[in-house]
């Protein structure tokens, strides 16, 4: 593999983790209704575990409320459920038909566990981009560069690194600031 396709590659992997990054901070709400919140949710449908964007129609009415509207009413019960066992800090209200869910304000101990919960995300965003450092610099030993030219690819990879560092930084620190704006 010449250097060209290495740090394509790299790239590539990097513009992902930076995506994956903005979906999950997209999922961490900030007392805003907004149906990605639910994306992890997994409900059990007829012995399976199905994902609850599969089951339902998930809508935002206002501004601070979600609205699921089951394809088959029989889940109705099990979306419940997995609702509250999620952990998200929903109530669902189920009135027979959908399950509307009223987003509650976001006290101040819940903003910090939340910019918390967004740290840990980015650090792990930037634990990726680390390891794809590492298969770059196992790639360039495999390509049998000369010394002065893997030298040059080494110091590419870093600059690439610091980069995509910046990137999960900025996006971190645009999260903070939306979680603890009131």
């Amino acid at each position: 593999m010449d250097s060209d396709m290495i740090l394509l590659e790299l790239t590539d992997k990097m513009d992902k983790t930076i995506e994956n990054l903005q979906k999950r901070f997209a999922s961490v709400r900030a007392g805003r209704a907004n149906p990605s919140s639910l994306d992890g949710i997994m409900v059990e449908y007829y012995g399976a575990m199905t994902p609850l964007k599969q089951l339902a129609t998930i809508s935002v009415p206002e501004a601070r409320q979600l609205l699921i509207k089951p394809f088959d009413k029989s889940c109705l019960s099990a979306i419940e459920k997995a609702i509250l066992a999620s952990n998200l800090g929903y109530t669902p209200g189920n009135d027979g038909e959908t399950i509307r869910i009223v987003i509650p304000e976001l006290t101040e101990e819940r903003r910090r566990e939340l910019a918390k919960q967004v740290k840990a995300i980015a650090e792990e965003a930037k634990v990726s981009i680390r390891n794809i450092r590492h298969e770059g610099m196992e790639d360039i030993e495999k390509a049998d560069l000369p010394e002065d030219e893997e030298k040059g690819m080494e110091k590419e990879i870093q600059d690439l690194v610091n980069a995509y560092n910046k990137k999960v930084e900025d996006a971190l620190k645009e999260k903070e600031q939306e979680l603890l704006t009131v």
